[in-house]
């Protein structure tokens, strides 16, 4: 059992931020002495940069600070590290916290890494996306374990419920290769999505036109692209917490707040408040804006709190993270996860207008109508890739 982990910040030069313990069910932390000089704020709200042993009294994620537990899986990935530790007969109850954490170890999202580190031994293989998709639909479905080690290592530090793995992809998209070694010369950090249980055969294609719509309607989206199977295409989006080899401190609204994103507790005006006082950019603030009304005219509802992150570069500014997670989804009840004004069922574009006015958003009016051009291209992106007729009319935009 895992009762102590040292923290490090690896983008820039690996610094060392400080030691996580667990007592009594209780779990602690102390910044580095060295690192509080640094003056940077890693999560400035819920850990802010104090000398002195820090006792976190939240139980929002079990007890852990946020921004630690932006480095854990969730849904699939968890899955995977559960199923890892029934193979060689571990209780997944019965560990700790930590103990996931140092699973994760110097493969987190973001630029934080955890010491000592448990490895995963497994010989690296060819990458075949048909296999490894057809692999996580039986370990979803609970029918198979086989390949569970090998996705644990593509895809076992990253969050939300549909498969995932974590490459690199070359410059001419020919060729992938496992995400965990370091970068090869022509090659790029990519994440590959497959499907879930629930999703559509063409969630590859869908998520994809959502990106290219996002594109148009003035969003800050990573580069995107469709990787081609034997029947199916999959989803590909370059990593933006990675800039060639080097990693990039991101933080999500749900663990910069301690909101539980398993819950709708937000509000666009929060976000807005929120992005504003964090960036001090009002910049920042308009691209907030931006997605929400993105969410609004493309009716993904899935807009819950891990699914709005931010940025800090080398000098601790802090930025809007690009968009992610974009698709088509009924949301919760039929609801926004984080509602408009709250509004969360049938939010309107005077919603948007309002939220624009109470914000003081320049150039509101003028963001709407980019956003709109961007979403009414669903039709013609969707034709170009071929997406069906019953599908293009469930999606209706």
């Amino acid at each position: 059992m895992t009762t102590k982990l040292f923290v490090y910040l690896t983008q820039n030069a690996i610094q060392k931020v400080g030691t996580l313990a667990q007592k009594d069910n209780k779990i602690y932390f102390e910044y580095d002495k060295k690192f509080l000089k640094t003056g940077i704020e890693l999560s400035p709200y819920k850990l802010p940069l104090k000398a002195g042993l820090h006792r976190c009294n939240d139980d929002t994620f079990d007890g852990l600070w946020g921004v630690f537990a932006d480095s854990l899986p969730d849904g699939w990935g968890r899955l995977l590290m559960d199923r890892h530790l029934v193979i060689l007969g571990i209780n997944p109850h019965s560990i700790t916290t930590l103990d996931r954490l140092a699973y994760v170890g110097s493969h987190a999202m973001g630029a934080l890494s955890y010491e000592p580190e448990v490895s995963v031994e497994q010989e690296l293989g060819d990458i075949v996306l048909d296999d490894l998709a057809k692999y996580s639909q039986d370990i979803l479905e609970g029918s198979s374990d086989m390949m569970v080690d090998e996705l644990l290592l593509l895809g076992g530090s990253s969050a939300g419920a549909r498969p995932k793995v974590l490459v690199q992809l070359s410059d001419d998209e020919k060729h992938i290769i496992h995400g965990r070694q370091a970068l090869k010369e022509g090659y790029t950090h990519y994440m590959i999505k497959f499907a879930s249980s629930m999703d559509s055969k063409e969630i590859g294609l869908i998520e994809y036109a959502y990106s290219l719509m996002a594109r148009e309607a003035g969003l800050d989206v990573p580069k995107t692209t469709l990787l081609h199977g034997k029947n199916r295409s999959y989803f590909a989006v370059k990593r933006f917490d990675r800039v060639g080899d080097s990693r990039v401190h991101m933080h999500s609204v749900a663990g910069l707040i301690h909101s539980d994103f398993r819950y709708p507790a937000l509000d666009y005006g929060d976000l807005l408040n929120l992005t504003l006082h964090l960036t001090k950019d009002v910049n920042e603030q308009k691209k907030m804006y931006r997605l929400a009304c993105f969410n609004l005219f493309s009716r993904n509802r899935d807009d819950h709190a891990k699914n709005f992150s931010f940025l800090m570069d080398k000098k601790g500014t802090w930025g809007v993270s690009p968009i992610y997670d974009a698709t088509f989804s009924y949301g919760p009840g039929g609801e926004h996860s984080t509602v408009y004004l709250g509004e969360g069922k049938n939010p309107n574009i005077q919603a948007l207008q309002e939220l624009g006015k109470k914000h003081k958003i320049k150039g509101d009016g003028e963001i709407i109508d980019e956003v709109l051009y961007g979403v009414n291209q669903w039709e013609k992106f969707a034709k170009e890739l071929g997406i069906s007729k019953r599908t293009r009319r469930e999606v209706i935009l």
